[in-house]
């Protein structure tokens, strides 16, 4: 059995397939799931999602930072109202993203440390969508030292340094298909660190690991990362599983 712990399935891109891809999911041995919010225009189909899969489905709620904006207000508002009114597994995804655009930079900032204080607050994790920004979420993160605070960095792709940084402060990693890529790098020391820290996603659609590369990603595709990890650090496929799993429940209080 494999988690994904953060997958876009309700996005656009599986309008035309969304229950046969969840069904591709639970085919591949994949038997949960963990939606992470984008803004407000996501918030009814991820419901709606939920819905249909009660059991297999698991919530997250938060603001992604490319969509800070000039609507910032409104968006953590509802972000807010959704956390006082549903139950949710995390806070996410938040964080900070200054890849394509710096313009946001200082609203992104306080959008991320506000929503890290809501999840504080309601004893949730967070999950860390982090691009081209390891120092100033760490120096947030730094500045709201709580024992309540803990999460994942979805979508690690950072350094060693940036890795052993995030697991001081208590975090896990999120490995997903950047694993399989020939130049993704983080193959060459995530041995190197305890694997009791790490979960497992795909992220879809994006980041397809190889060799679906450069297609579209989704759920199913989660035991090709599992694999590549299996093989990063000497265990069996199976092991792998079981591990990462057992870390993603304690991590979102799945049962």
């Amino acid at each position: 059995m494999l988690i994904d712990t953060h997958t876009h399935i309700y996005a656009d891109a599986f309008d035309e397939d969304r229950d046969e891809a969840i069904a591709r999911a639970f085919s591949a041995g994949v038997s949960q799931l963990i939606l992470p919010a984008i803004d407000s225009e996501t918030t009814t189909i991820m419901h709606e999602v939920k819905s249909a899969y009660p059991n297999n489905v698991h919530l997250m709620m938060g603001l992604h930072p490319t969509h800070v904006g000039h609507n910032v207000e409104e968006e953590l508002a509802h972000v807010r109202e959704q956390l006082d009114t549903h139950p949710f597994v995390a806070v996410g995804e938040i964080g900070m993203d200054l890849y394509w655009d710096k313009t946001f930079q200082k609203q992104q900032q306080e959008a991320f440390a506000r929503q890290i204080e809501w999840a504080i607050d309601l004893d949730l994790p967070i999950a860390i969508h982090c691009r081209d920004a390891f120092a100033p979420i760490f120096d947030v993160l730094e500045g709201n030292k709580d024992a309540r605070l803990r999460g994942v960095f979805h979508c690690f792709t950072g350094t060693k340094n940036d890795a052993q940084r995030a697991l001081d402060l208590g975090f896990y990693l999120g490995i997903g298909g950047v694993v399989t890529f020939k130049n993704g790098k983080i193959d060459s020391f995530l041995a190197n660190l305890p694997l009791e820290k790490m979960v497992l996603e795909t992220d879809a659609p994006y980041l397809a690991p190889t060799p679906y590369r450069g297609k579209r990603n989704e759920s199913a595709y989660l035991p090709l990362v599992a694999h590549k990890m299996a093989e990063v650090f000497a265990v069996s496929p199976e092991e792998m599983a079981h591990i990462t799993s057992k870390n993603a429940k304690n991590l979102f209080g799945l049962c």
